[in-house]
């Protein structure tokens, strides 16, 4: 055996050998990885196989033994390429499926089969005998038409893997570009040998890719304690951005468009790149069928939109300078849920279940602030308690379910009555209250009377037959500035009573 075989031997072995020992070292720690590290692990087990097959076949001294080794190399070399494209991709950010895995297999097993089988049908080799020149374990071979199926595949595995790295540089932070460097030379070095052999630079039937790929394993090695490869990843911007379940649209220095993500494209479907270098207004008009509500000076702030399906969606946007005033981003968050759920909360807290006016609660939340305005500004400011008249009597005849109806037919009666947005709310049981800002006494005094006449000639039809309520009402008036608003109820509650204690179905103001 020549000095020049031993050394090819002895560079393949150094390949496997730092493969294997890559692969096991990854295996043994992958809990505290990544998930690409079981995909590192496969490809540097196929690369070992591949870098000692080579190294056995060079050993090789009968045909037979060759071919054997050949197609155990086979085996590794087919493989490790779709399963090196693999990794990049799953380090880069894409979503590795088991169908793509399949896929990008489906070739590697057909070469595998072709080498195996080829004394039968010579489609990888026409010929593959021993060199007649050099001997044993020179090969003189002439390539068949699956020979370049395969050839091409593995090149365009490799090829791409390179340029997915390469196409994310500048979105690397520096501290992580090592990272990138050992997978793209542990593309780029197969490719450029594989390249060499083809052109004939190399021993016949010494394949010279196995003797060099110890470059890249000790590059792997130096990455994964140096930069913390499998541990932190530099995932690319492209997988964060169309990630991201808020909308965000980028703008450049003069509000053009220029990058938009899919979250946003969802939100506004006639969004497209075609509209890239379009100004943001018009961009907006298209989008949303209107105008700009907004400035982009603005920081935080709420828009409302109906879309085309009709339904009203409500974003939050915040409107954020990127670095050196090069551009500003616009980030839309779709807060329709946190909105309609607020909506029902306020609901629930402040209107009335049965009868859907303001409840005792909210009317003193709203009648507090209107109450310190009036008196502020000197304003009349007058209440009315109601109260329906006999309605015990009512539940007692006809049931809890008629009293219900008869709470509901008051209030919309009540209700149909008022035309001012005065502050109309069930103050408890049977009773109603209303407050009227900028109203004197006399003015109370005759929207009373005039609640009085509307709910007993309107009679309720229930299952019961019609049933004729009236109220009774009590008007009081702010006279005194320090008066507070409990006070002046209270004197409205007086003047009821005296409603109620002289006959029912009539209206009584409060006198000093």
């Amino acid at each position: 055996m020549n000095s020049q075989l031993t050394a090819f031997i002895t560079l393949s072995c150094i390949s496997g050998v730092l493969n294997l020992y890559l692969c096991l070292y990854v295996f043994l720690k992958r809990y505290h990885y990544t998930k690409i590290a079981h995909l590192f692990v496969g490809y540097t087990a196929f690369v070992a196989l591949y870098c000692f097959a080579c190294a056995f076949g060079m050993i090789a001294t009968t045909l037979g033994s060759i071919k054997f080794w050949t197609t155990i190399s086979y085996t590794g070399m087919a493989i490790s390429a779709p399963l090196g494209l693999l990794f990049i991709m799953q380090y880069i950010g894409f979503n590795i499926t088991k169908k793509k895995i399949v896929i990008l297999l489906v070739i590697p097993f057909i070469s595998l089969i072709m080498v195996a089988t080829n004394d039968i049908h010579h489609f990888h080799y026409r010929v593959f005998e021993i060199d007649l020149v050099r001997g044993v374990p020179y090969i003189h071979q002439e390539i068949g038409v699956w020979y370049i199926i395969h050839g091409v595949f593995t090149f365009a595995c490799m090829f791409v893997a390179f340029l997915l790295v390469l196409a994310h540089w500048k979105e690397t932070v520096k501290t992580y570009r090592w990272q990138l460097i050992a997978l793209m030379c542990g593309q780029f070095i197969p490719m450029i040998m594989g390249f060499v052999y083809l052109m004939g630079f190399t021993p016949q039937g010494i394949d010279p890719v196995p003797m060099t790929l110890w470059v890249s394993s000790l590059l792997y090695l130096w990455s994964i304690h140096s930069s913390r490869l499998f541990r932190v990843m530099p995932v690319a911007k492209d997988a964060i951005f169309h990630s991201i379940n808020d909308g965000v649209i980028v703008l450049d220095q003069f509000y053009r468009l220029i990058e938009f993500n899919q979250a946003c494209r969802k939100m506004f479907p006639q969004l497209s790149k075609s509209m890239f270098g379009m100004d943001f207004a018009q961009v907006w008009f298209i989008v949303a069928g209107q105008s700009m509500p907004f400035t982009l000076e603005t920081r935080e702030f709420e828009i409302t939109l109906t879309t085309a399906e009709q339904t009203i969606r409500t974003y939050q946007v915040r409107i954020t300078a990127l670095q050196h005033d090069k551009g500003i981003l616009l980030i839309f968050t779709d807060i329709t849920a946190l909105k309609n759920l607020q909506t029902i909360l306020e609901q629930q807290a402040y209107y009335d279940e049965l009868t859907q006016i303001y409840n005792r609660r909210a009317f003193f939340k709203q009648c507090n602030q209107a109450y310190r305005e009036a008196i502020e500004a000197s304003t009349a400011f007058t209440v009315i308690l109601m109260d329906i008249d006999y309605f015990k009597k009512v539940n007692d005849t006809y049931g809890h379910a008629i009293g219900d109806q008869v709470l509901v037919h008051v209030a919309k009666v009540c209700q149909s009555q008022l035309t001012k947005g005065e502050l109309f709310a069930r103050y408890g049981g049977e009773e109603f209250v209303l407050a009227l800002k900028g109203s004197t006494l006399a003015e109370g005094e005759a929207l009373a009377e005039q609640l009085c006449h509307s709910v007993a000639s309107q009679s309720l039809h229930t299952t019961e037959g019609m049933i004729t309520t009236t109220i009774s009402c009590g008007v009081a008036e702010v006279i005194h500035p320090e008066e507070t608003l409990y006070q002046l109820l209270n004197k409205a509650d007086q003047a009821l009573y005296l409603a109620k204690r002289a006959g029912r179905n009539r209206v009584y103001i409060y006198k000093e």
